[in-house]
């Protein structure tokens, strides 16, 4: 009998332990529960924090678009007057030339010396030649030349010879380049 009680006494003994840790868990759950409970706020604040990050890309967004808009209006307005002031340069290289042709014109009227406005008109024609030079442009050399159709346009085609096939026998109309680029392409004629 004394085994028994013994025994029984055990098994309470192990059910207070299984018990007592039953509680424990159970406990600790909840306390896990309560934090989570707790946790709930901050969860709150963690959404409305994407919220306000949202708002603040948006706001972002938007400037940056709109100082693109801006740059890019500004960028046309330049090119615009980069234009405007370019063709403005041009032109008053050009008036000092106009000058002269006009006092040329003058005294064709005046004098009856041909060799003095022969003179005049090579000097004016040179002018103008060293101001397109200064501006960049120069003309397309093409006579004797092989064609190039990349800077000559053929507008007639003529038996030459065997030495002049291929080759620019005439210009019709010279060209004229603007650094790399071709402004009026030279029309010639190609011998055959």
């Amino acid at each position: 009998m004394k085994k028994q009680n013994t025994d029984n006494q055990e098994v309470k003994d192990k059910n207070e332990t299984v018990n007592a840790e039953a509680e424990n868990t159970e406990s600790t759950t909840s306390a896990d529960n309560m934090t989570e409970q707790e946790s709930d706020p901050a969860d709150n604040m963690s959404e409305q924090k994407p919220a306000e990050e949202q708002i603040d890309w948006r706001d972002q967004y938007i400037r940056l678009q709109a100082e693109f808009d801006n740059f890019r209006k500004r960028t046309l307005r330049e090119k615009m007057e980069l234009i405007q002031s370019g063709g403005s340069d041009v032109l008053k290289s050009i008036l000092p030339i106009l000058d002269d042709m006009q006092r040329a014109t003058a005294a064709s009227e005046k004098s009856d010396d041909i060799t003095a406005l022969r003179e005049g008109e090579r000097l004016v024609v040179q002018k103008f030649i060293d101001t397109l030079r200064q501006l960049r442009v120069v003309e397309i050399e093409a006579l004797d030349a092989p064609f190039d159709e990349n800077l000559h346009e053929a507008v007639a085609r003529f038996a030459a010879g065997e030495d002049k096939k291929g080759k620019v026998i005439d210009v019709i109309e010279r060209g004229y380049m603007l650094g790399d680029k071709v402004l009026r392409f030279a029309k010639v004629v190609v011998g055959e």
